[in-house]
């Protein structure tokens, strides 16, 4: 299965006058993961700090806010217990705390009818 991180590269995150934007530098320093990463260009999570979303078929979705490239390795940590799971619900003691304490949405998988 699949597993997609999404980033937010247009967020300026806590540094609004940083070139790349922060967001870009997220989604550089996440490249180095196990994990498909896909720069995008908003997720509207834009109150402080960058976003990413987890996401894959069959699972649910996540969104996640407040993040900096310095959170990397705890996302991409959260990224592998994700990909681990059967529906992208991993136990609240399991997860990274910054996915414990930034979460922003949990989506519902949903298949799409032909």
């Amino acid at each position: 299965m699949t597993v997609t991180l999404l980033v937010c590269t247009t967020c300026k995150g806590r540094d609004p006058s940083a070139e790349p934007r922060q967001g870009a530098q997220l989604r550089d320093a996440l490249a180095a993961g196990d994990v498909a990463v896909r720069g995008v260009e908003c997720l509207s999570a834009c109150s402080g700090g960058c976003a990413v979303a987890l996401q894959a078929p069959g699972k649910w979705t996540y969104v996640y806010g407040q993040m900096t490239p310095e959170d990397a390795p705890d996302i991409l940590d959260g990224a592998a217990k994700y990909a681990a799971s059967d529906d992208g619900v991993v136990p609240w003691r399991d997860r990274p705390l910054i996915f414990r304490k930034r979460v922003i949405a949990r989506i519902p998988s949903f298949e799409v009818s032909s």
